[in-house]
């Protein structure tokens, strides 16, 4: 059980108490942070406090970090779409909407669920509630997954993933007329300080690049675009094309205050290629835009 004690300085004073632990320890969300002092898990000067404290010099906070409690992932017949498997691997495509893994508020309906259903079989390097999940796709982005049914197979591929070997395509619907039929973004990406629930383009933040290609112009106000990743950290494209002012359609996080309600970001993970972990052969799958996207794209089309 891992235990912190932090003594607040004077430069630190007056500041909120779930605003501080976070700042210190990024690992560390600030929900999570206000769920902990709500149970008793941080206290200051050895008494509990609400999550709206507000800290004075020389105050001495202990915070327990609470046991991670292992929970049975229920098997569900989802009615995954399986476009590839063998006694390996397996392909999925993922609907728009579905949560990858178990967490909390999504206990079912999660990709994992539905895995565990219709695959049995799958690696255990993450855990219980990760088993097989090598890499992911916010709950909105539909598409492609690579999933690994054994722990040789799993490593295989996160190091595939390190390397920058595997190939991930996606179809995005981005908010104005890009003039250039393509470019590259190479801009770092970390937790944004003022809102811990983004992620930013910041100096202190990691690599991160993204190709991108203009397949459309719709009207003068809309870009279909193509976006292959080189690196692969959380809200990648999301942040990269909002970044350079062409935030995506539908994003309720990093998109138009006006835009499309579409449920979400229109984004599609299309096209996945890799190198199979055990035979060494190249692969690559392509899975069409959703029903819903097409419609989108038609409507606009016309209008």
């Amino acid at each position: 059980m891992r235990t912190e004690r932090i003594i607040i300085t004077e430069d630190q004073k007056k500041q909120r108490l779930d605003k501080i632990i976070p700042a210190l320890f990024p690992e560390w969300s600030r929900t999570q942070v206000q769920d902990w002092i709500k149970e008793g898990h941080i206290v200051v000067n050895d008494v509990a406090v609400k999550t709206n404290y507000k800290v004075s010099e020389d105050d001495v906070v202990i915070i327990t970090e609470p046991e991670a409690v292992p929970l049975d992932v229920v098997a569900e017949d989802l009615n995954l779409e399986i476009v590839y498997e063998d006694e390996h691997i397996a392909v999925v495509n993922k609907p728009r909407g579905m949560v990858v893994h178990p967490s909390a508020g999504h206990y079912s309906g999660t990709l994992v669920n539905g895995l565990m259903y219709a695959i049995h079989d799958l690696s255990g390097i993450n855990g219980v509630l990760r088993p097989g999940i090598v890499h992911r796709l916010d709950k909105d982005t539909s598409g492609l997954l690579v999933v690994a049914k054994h722990d040789e197979a799993h490593v295989n591929l996160v190091n595939q993933l390190v390397e920058r070997t595997v190939k991930r395509q996606y179809v995005a619907l981005v908010h104005g007329h890009i003039p250039h039929p393509k470019g590259t973004i190479e801009a770092p990406i970390g937790r944004d300080t003022r809102d811990r629930q983004k992620m930013t383009v910041i100096g202190t933040g990691k690599e991160a690049t993204t190709h991108f290609t203009v397949l459309e112009h719709i009207g003068n106000h809309y870009t279909l675009v193509q976006c292959e990743l080189v690196t692969g950290r959380t809200h990648q494209i999301r942040v990269h094309m909002q970044y350079i002012g062409y935030p995506l359609v539908g994003d309720p996080k990093y998109g138009q205050k006006k835009t499309i309600d579409f449920g979400g970001q229109v984004l599609h993970a299309q096209t996945l290629g890799l190198t199979h972990p055990m035979t060494g052969e190249y692969m690559e799958w392509t899975a069409p835009l959703p029903a819903d996207y097409e419609q989108l794209l038609t409507e606009l089309r016309e209008s």
